[in-house]
């Protein structure tokens, strides 16, 4: 991984499944999950966004954002959504050159499972490099209570 807590995350602009262009600079302002799936419609993926999806009520009332991002099209991504009705923005990286520059594509060539926590600018606040997709959404939240409690 080439990317720690406490750096700058890397500028992006990803196309969304909902037709809108997401990056780092709009991220701004708000602490923000991003994480990071190697492969949608996959059990181990559609557990992890499902649980986001469950958890979002919790995340909305700490004012936090949540996307997912892989290296799937944003078609396969508008799909994903449909059938899960998963309820926050999925971001496409098909040219992996987000994965890369985080240092976090995997062997097959696909995203590896971690998520980032931003800070309001942008910055590593806290990094998951080996995520259990049905304990992950509870983890986080706990994790973001906890910064609430601290400001």
């Amino acid at each position: 991984m080439n990317i720690k807590e406490n750096d700058a995350f890397p500028s992006f602009s990803l196309p969304a499944d909902d037709g809108s262009v997401v990056s780092l600079s709009s991220l701004k302002g708000k602490v923000t999950v991003v994480y990071f799936y190697p492969k949608d419609d996959t059990p181990g993926c559609t557990t992890e966004a499902c649980g986001f999806r469950d958890s979002l009520k919790n995340l909305d009332s700490l004012g936090v954002p949540v996307y997912g991002i892989s290296v799937d099209s944003v078609e396969s991504h508008k799909k994903f959504k449909e059938k899960y009705k998963i309820n926050f923005r999925l971001l496409s990286d098909s040219q992996k050159k987000l994965v890369e520059k985080l240092g976090i594509k995997s062997m097959t060539g696909v995203a590896s499972r971690v998520t980032f926590i931003l800070d309001e600018n942008g910055r590593v606040l806290k990094i998951y490099p080996k995520v259990s997709p049905d304990l992950h959404a509870s983890e986080v939240i706990e994790y973001l209570s906890s910064l609430k409690k601290d400001h």
